[in-house]
């Protein structure tokens, strides 16, 4: 999948466990895991921005992008 999840990056920047941050924001440490491997459809905007908020940082920096050279839809060409 080009989406990558990039939560552990940020987490160790801020010198920070995933348990603590589940702690903080009230999630399980299960869907903060699953979320982290990025083995979920969706996350709510209100964890989404839970996790911004203890972590200062805005959405972009928790999700990257690698677009599949073999996929048209994202060089554009159609």
């Amino acid at each position: 999948m080009p989406v990558r999840i990039t939560l552990d990056a940020v987490l160790a920047a801020r010198r920070m466990t995933a348990k603590e941050l589940a702690r903080t924001i009230g999630m399980s440490e299960t869907q903060l895991s699953l979320f982290r491997s990025g083995k979920v459809r969706g996350i709510r905007f209100s964890s989404l921005a839970a996790i911004c908020s203890v972590l200062e940082c805005r959405p972009g920096d928790l999700l990257d992008y690698d677009p599949d050279p073999g996929d048209v839809r994202a060089t554009g060409d159609e």
